[in-house]
């Protein structure tokens, strides 16, 4: 039985596309990842994620796609490897109609849309599923999405620091335009909103001009529970002072549980308190009823992983054309304009035997699982395993992907939970409020040492 007491938290990790992390599994029988383009499916999903007492659907995004591989997208057409994507913003308002307390995490980049009229989107969100939604703060990676929007290629620190600012517009609109009680609905002065109670942010910056006013009322969080998943130094230093949850990847526990360390110190640095955020590590699971049928279904898995596919995946993730080296080189050191983290790690990792992994390593044992690890067992062995990752690397629960959907979600929510449940470390019912109130048990708005609050008109 595994030691730690902590409460874990789970997040489903999607994305509004076939494949996700798992190349190849679309092909699977009954997986149902093609249906990604109806309501039906995500309606379903999020459902089942609700009865599985998952804090939050996460979905994930991107603006481009995969063409470092073979230095064209052929691969990422063939293989499905998340490319055709469509916008996840869509799919929240359906679900949340459809669900009571589940959370919703959108991705979203800051280089792809103006932030006056995010701050509006998000807010609009934030109203129709009463509070319940968060932000995937990211500044992207694959030089093909900024070439189609007419941008240059910018080093990854720049990125961030345009990040900055954005994120400071967005705190203006959505803390400091409209004082809580602005909004009167006065039928007998046919007065709906007091003009001297809303007001302009005046933000004259670097890269934004906004001195306007927020186009929508106050949302029930305001300002939406912020994700981030920067795995790089800079990126660590960004999530540490805006951050409520943290996205953090690595191909072992033993690899992430450094980064980890490093988050909970920059928070400190930011002024905030050492677990201020949640810490969510991507993990794929592979259960049944018992230690044997789980491995007979991780194997049944591999018939159909793609590793095409997956090469394609890595290409994208670490900014190097894989399809260059021998399939039995180790990889050397890559210098990464992309996610740098990714970069890093794959570096460290080595087999068995002691090497370090080759090409052919990725293509094969990251055909399933991605860029996260793979647990595989029987529901008890899961839960050990899951409460030794927790105890080992400080981390508050799981970004938890998918092999085949819903058939993973299913199986981690028949076996997996109920364990968890019975040694009350998992939640069975979810708490009152909002997303941030669910999650953090802080409130409903951002703490007084967030640097949002700082923005506030009034509260």
């Amino acid at each position: 039985m595994g030691s730690s007491s902590r409460q874990i938290h789970f997040n489903g990790f999607v994305k509004d596309c076939v494949g996700h992390q798992s190349s190849g599994m679309w092909r699977y029988p009954g997986d149902r990842s093609t249906q990604y383009t109806g309501l039906d499916y995500w309606i379903e999903l999020a459902k089942l994620f609700e009865r599985g007492r998952f804090d939050a659907m996460f979905i994930a995004d991107l603006i481009g796609y995969f063409d470092v591989y073979g230095g064209n997208v052929d691969s990422a057409l063939r293989t499905a490897s998340q490319l055709p994507i469509n916008d996840p913003t869509t799919l929240v308002s359906t679900m949340a109609a459809a669900t009571h307390d589940l959370g919703f995490g959108v991705t979203a980049g800051v280089f792809y849309e103006h932030p006056y009229t995010f701050a509006r989107r998000m807010s609009s969100l934030d109203h129709l599923t009463r509070g319940r939604v968060g932000w995937n703060v990211v500044t992207g990676y694959l030089p093909s999405a900024l070439r189609n929007m007419g941008q240059r290629d910018i080093p990854h620190d720049e990125r961030y620091d345009y990040a900055d600012e954005y994120i400071e517009v967005l705190y203006k609109l959505w803390e400091g335009s409209w004082e809580d009680d602005a909004v009167v609905k006065d039928k007998a002065h046919d007065v709906y909103a007091d003009p001297a109670k809303v007001h302009p942010i005046n933000h004259h910056g670097k890269f934004f001009d906004v001195p306007g006013i927020h186009l929508s009322e106050p949302s029930p969080q305001r300002t939406p529970v912020i994700f981030q998943a920067g795995g790089s130094p800079r990126g660590i230093r960004f999530a540490a002072r805006n951050a409520e949850a943290i996205f953090v990847t690595g191909p072992t526990p033993e690899l992430v549980a450094p980064t980890v360390q490093q988050i909970r110190n920059e928070l400190e640095k930011a002024g905030r308190g050492r677990y201020d955020a949640r810490v969510f590590m991507m993990l794929t699971v592979i259960t049944a009823n018992t230690e044997q049928e789980a491995w007979d279904k991780y194997h049944d898995y591999e018939r159909y992983a793609s590793t095409e596919g997956a090469l394609t995946l890595y290409s994208g993730w670490i900014g190097t054309d894989l399809s260059k080296y021998d399939l039995d080189q180790p990889l050397d050191d890559i210098d990464s304009n992309a996610i740098q983290s990714t970069a890093a790690n794959m570096q460290k990792v080595t087999g068995d035997d002691g090497n370090r992994w080759t090409v052919r390593d990725i293509a094969v044992r990251r055909a399933i699982g991605g860029n996260s690890p793979v647990v595989v067992g029987s529901g008890n062995q899961v839960a050990d395993e899951l409460q030794r990752i927790v105890d080992l690397t400080d981390i508050d629960g799981f970004n938890l992907a998918y092999v085949t959907t819903p058939g993973t979600f299913e199986d981690i929510i028949d076996y997996v939970v109920p364990v968890l449940q019975e040694r009350g470390v998992y939640q069975r019912e979810y708490a009152p409020g909002t997303l941030r109130s669910k999650l953090l048990g802080t409130g409903d708005f951002l703490k007084p040492n967030h640097p949002g609050y700082q923005y506030k008109v009034s509260r």
